[in-house]
């Protein structure tokens, strides 16, 4: 409690009020119906962009202007509440369940709608049955954003014979970017776009309860084989893999240069503030023997620290203090500013890492995605790592920011909140910016007479020729220490009838494929994956065999229970074609259940994310025009 208040009152100094002209206010939400603490309430100051969100534990605290008179609190799923602000600092509210699932909405012409113009909303009940032909409809108390932001196309991987296709070749990917920007849609009451719910970071948003290698290799390895939720018929394989782990006194000393985007887009409250709250938490990780440097960038790119010992820490925060948002966004001149900073102050054997820190909006010099992977893929072999992290809504260029992380051997994280901050810069601040693993590949050999089609849930920006697994040139994902990686596998066995499994008539030049499938193996599949150490750049081979020995869902662990309701969950997100008998009410029963421990809250959130989600589908459902 202490703790999070801290971080809060950093955040309010950080957006520049006058103590004199402000007082704080703060709190705890809780639902009326079972006097429990509600995570994820937004609460307003009236009249003002003041704004925060209640934590796992219901609390919130805001800075408020001596003229306020009133806080706005609001959620999906209950009724929207304005309280007056008392003379006492302290102030609890009780939130009552809505009756009538988001019972009102706006209605705009759609045509007007695109054009992002609301001023002829005309609210009306959801139960009505006259909504317009081509409505569109919104939630009333919650903002839409303009539709500048980007996301890269997803072509949705489908299901694959063995017998033409046996081997699966994909990177990992340790981002969790797309899970946390959903949920900041889903909490303002929208559904995100299909592109922006990739599979592989909502599962790996979530640490799971894998051990950790017990030799000298730096990733453990581990499965499971059951059932798929979505479809009894069909099996599920979870691969799970597991960094070791290694007290904060024994990682190497870091040379971390801030990228901090200082533009003119990054002035809002959630943006530039955020951003410098993030980076002093992080600073106040750093060790003596660390360093850091900062550039900003903007009409130019301008160094604003030059490298700095970590134990300097009112140095290096009077520098991030200073930073003001203004001008436009050369986000190229700032990476090539960065790179050459950050070399200079390079660490043999050390972690050398660029933390860039923007909502990717670059309009000055090289803008485009490929401009900047080619930027970044200049400085492969540098042994500079870029970390991305994401800020702002509206005009997130989510498609830029994830080229930067993956072709520059990082992490991309969205930071929506002071929440989101804690977890990327204090919680897990060893597994994202310490790197154990280094182009990690995996490779998946199925066997047609166990596999009739497979089909792996995700990575599709992530996937390798066969030929690129054992190519040491081709880059993989990194894992930082301590970091779990899990990938999904949704196999149909041979012998059991299904749609998803297709006819071709036979070739008429050329005869049919003649290779001896081993009939009497007992293996499912055969998992093979590639990592190299930090400093070398030669890779290591592990294997592993799957017995084609599914067990009982009930008899599976917590973690295939939960990660398989997060991955229905983005299933039905995306209205994916192979959902089949997906549906809110079993993937949420199954999270509920497969909770655990949950010291932070975060599978607590993604069952009240999924519920919320619910009833936004539902009212998506009755509500949503004919174009």
């Amino acid at each position: 409690m202490k703790t999070y208040f801290s971080l809060v009152m950093l955040l309010l100094i950080l957006v520049g009020f006058r103590a004199d002209d402000y007082h704080t206010t703060s709190g705890t939400v809780y639902d009326t119906e079972n006097n429990r603490p509600l995570q994820g309430v937004t609460i307003k100051v009236e009249g003002t962009h003041i704004t925060t969100t209640s934590n796992n534990k219901g609390k919130y605290m805001l800075n408020v202007p001596n003229g306020a008179t009133h806080l706005l609190f609001s959620m999906i799923g209950f009724e929207s509440k304005r309280v007056r602000i008392e003379k006492t600092s302290l102030l609890d509210v009780w939130l009552d369940p809505s009756n009538a699932s988001l019972e009102e909405t706006v209605i705009v012409d759609a045509s007007k709608a695109r054009r992002s113009n609301m001023r002829t909303a005309t609210f009306i009940s959801a139960q009505t049955k006259s909504i317009p032909r081509g409505g569109l409809v919104i939630n009333r108390h919650y903002p839409t954003y303009p539709s500048t932001e980007s996301y890269k196309k997803i072509s949705e991987n489908g299901f694959i014979d063995p017998k033409q296709e046996p081997l699966s070749t994909f990177a990992i990917d340790v981002d969790a970017a797309s899970y946390s920007n959903v949920r900041r849609f889903i909490n303002n009451g929208q559904l995100p776009p299909k592109d922006a719910v990739r599979l592989e970071e909502m599962i790996n948003y979530f640490q799971y309860n894998l051990a950790a290698p017990n030799n000298n290799d730096p990733v453990a390895i581990h499965t499971e084989l059951s059932s798929a939720p979505w479809n009894v018929k069909h099996h599920l394989l979870r691969i799970g893999l597991k960094a070791k782990t290694m007290k904060t006194d024994k990682l190497p000393p870091s040379n971390f240069v801030f990228l901090l985007d200082v533009s003119g887009s990054m002035s809002d409250f959630n943006r530039l503030p955020l951003v410098k709250t993030s980076m002093k938490l992080l600073v106040d990780q750093l060790r003596d023997k660390d360093h850091v440097a900062i550039v900003t960038y903007a009409g130019s790119a301008e160094i604003k620290l030059t490298s700095t010992a970590g134990n300097n820490k009112i140095k290096i925060k009077d520098a991030i203090d200073a930073l003001e948002a203004n001008g436009s966004t050369a986000g190229g001149a700032g990476i090539k500013l960065a790179y050459r900073l950050a070399k200079e102050s390079f660490i043999k054997e050390g972690n050398n890492r660029i933390i860039l820190a923007s909502d990717g909006d670059f309009n000055v010099g090289p803008s485009s995605d490929a401009d900047m992977e080619e930027l970044v893929a200049n400085e492969r072999q540098s042994g500079i790592s870029l970390s991305v992290l994401g800020f702002g809504m509206g005009n997130l260029k989510d498609s830029k920011m994830e080229t930067l992380a993956n072709k520059g051997h990082g992490n991309y994280a969205y930071i929506d909140n002071l929440a989101e901050a804690r977890k990327a810069m204090v919680t897990e601040f060893g597994s994202t910016l310490f790197t154990v693993a280094k182009d990690v590949k995996m490779q998946v050999e199925f066997n047609p007479a166990k596999v009739q089609a497979y089909r792996l849930l995700g990575y599709e920006n992530r996937l390798l020729e066969k030929e690129d697994f054992n190519n040491d040139q081709k880059m993989g994902g990194d894992m930082g220490v301590g970091h779990t990686v899990t990938a999904l596998y949704e196999i149909i066995p041979a012998g059991i009838k299904d749609d998803y499994v297709g006819n071709v008539d036979p070739l008429k030049y050329q005869s049919p494929n003649k290779s001896t499938v081993i009939s009497n193996s007992t293996e499912m599949a055969t998992i093979k994956f590639r990592y190299k150490n930090p400093e070398s750049e030669k890779s290591n081979l592990k294997k592993l065999s799957i017995a084609a020995k599914p067990v009982s869902f009930s008899e599976t662990s917590e973690d295939f229970k939960f990660t398989s309701a997060v991955a229905e969950f983005g299933l039905l997100l995306r209205n994916s074609a192979y959902k089949q008998q997906a549906a809110y009410d079993g993937l949420i029963t199954r999270a509920k259940k497969a909770k655990g421990i949950d010291e932070e809250g975060y599978r607590a959130e993604f069952i009240k994310l999924a519920e919320n989600t619910k009833l936004l589908a539902k009212s998506n459902d009755i509500t949503q025009g004919n174009n």
